[in-house]
């Protein structure tokens, strides 16, 4: 992309657009204050010279998401949207409500090249990374459909955000800005299938972010047949960069466990993670792994995830099972796909 998104230039950006082109200084405050609200109708923008909105128009990609598609969920109102990018690539955010607020789950990358097993986003191919601004435009465009800031953030929808790492930091850094969404960095999350190298650089950046970690099964032998990037980082590398990363940041590590059908829902496995996790300060969220066309996996019974589950809590592991939302309209953990057949140009 020639052009940089509206969304991709920050408060200094801004003020430096200005100087370039000769207007005032405060402008770059006024224009930025409406583009942080989710407008990118620059007709919207009342207090904004025309002759400014002319040249960003001009100098700057303004339109580029859209809504392709809005579908909400008939069982608990969880809203799934399809974003289509300026070069036709789709991307897919979910919006759920909880207690606390709402909750985003945005996609980093417009596809995902880690291709485990169980995700319906592997099946979909890859097209390209996505930049700081079409992150932050998902929940900037998200919160104002739904005329209501957004609690919380988790970058866990398509793609594998640390295969994106210089996108993904300046993302988290202008949602935890006062002047962008000033969003609390502890309401932010980041979910990784284990690059290692990414992870201990994330365990060094001064930023209070959760990480959380798929790892979905005990052993290198079970995780190779489900996620291949265990061909690459062994589950001791993994779980060597999260010591680190509780080391360095005292924040408790989530580990993601989906469950499989006979595949890793056995006694002998929860035993075995029991004893891999020991001594880690650490949340195991279970989840009973939605199924999609095409899929090799079944989902574990309901009493083999309460074995399961059982296991871990009577052995001092800190539990809980995933809250199933938006599975009759694909929104699920592992059902994101691409949306829409692309058209790229």
């Amino acid at each position: 992309m020639d052009k940089r998104f509206v969304f991709d230039l920050d408060l200094p950006d801004w003020e430096e657009y200005m100087k370039e082109k000769g207007f005032p200084k405060f402008r770059a405050l006024q224009i930025y204050q409406w583009f942080m609200k989710g407008t990118l109708d620059l007709s919207k923008m009342t207090n904004v010279p025309n002759d400014i909105k002319k040249a960003v128009s001009e100098d700057l990609i303004v339109e580029s998401m859209s809504v392709e598609k809005h579908l909400v969920s008939k069982i608990d109102g969880t809203q799934k949207f399809v974003f289509r990018l300026y070069d036709g690539h789709c991307i897919e955010t979910v919006l759920m409500r909880y207690k606390t607020g709402l909750s985003i789950c945005i996609s980093s990358q417009a596809g995902c090249k880690m291709g485990c097993r169980f995700c319906a986003s592997a099946h979909a191919g890859f097209g390209r990374n996505l930049t700081s601004g079409e992150m932050l435009g998902q929940v900037l465009l998200a919160g104002a459909f739904a005329q209501e800031r957004i609690h919380s953030v988790v970058v866990m929808g398509i793609g594998e955000p640390f295969d994106n790492y210089d996108q993904l930091i300046r993302f988290l850094r202008s949602a935890n800005s006062e002047a962008g969404l000033n969003l609390g960095a502890r309401h932010i999350t980041v979910s990784t299938c284990g690059l290692v190298p990414q992870m201990l650089q994330f365990s060094e950046i001064d930023m209070q972010v959760n990480l959380s970690v798929s790892l979905h099964a005990p052993n290198d032998a079970l995780r190779k047949t489900l996620m291949p990037i265990a061909n690459r980082y062994t589950i001791k590398e993994v779980l060597d960069a999260c010591r680190t990363y509780e080391k360095n940041t005292n924040r408790r590590i989530t580990f993601e466990y989906s469950l499989f059908d006979g595949v890793n829902d056995t006694p002998e496995c929860a035993r075995e993670l029991v004893k891999v996790l020991h001594g880690i300060h650490c949340h195991i969220n279970l989840i009973a792994a939605n199924e999609f066309d095409g899929s090799p996996f079944k989902r574990s019974k309901p009493n083999s995830v309460r074995s399961f589950q059982e296991l871990l809590e009577k052995s001092g592991m800190t539990v809980t099972l995933r809250r199933e939302m938006g599975t009759d309209i694909m929104a699920a953990c592992g059902q994101l796909r691409r949306g829409l057949q692309e058209k790229t140009t």
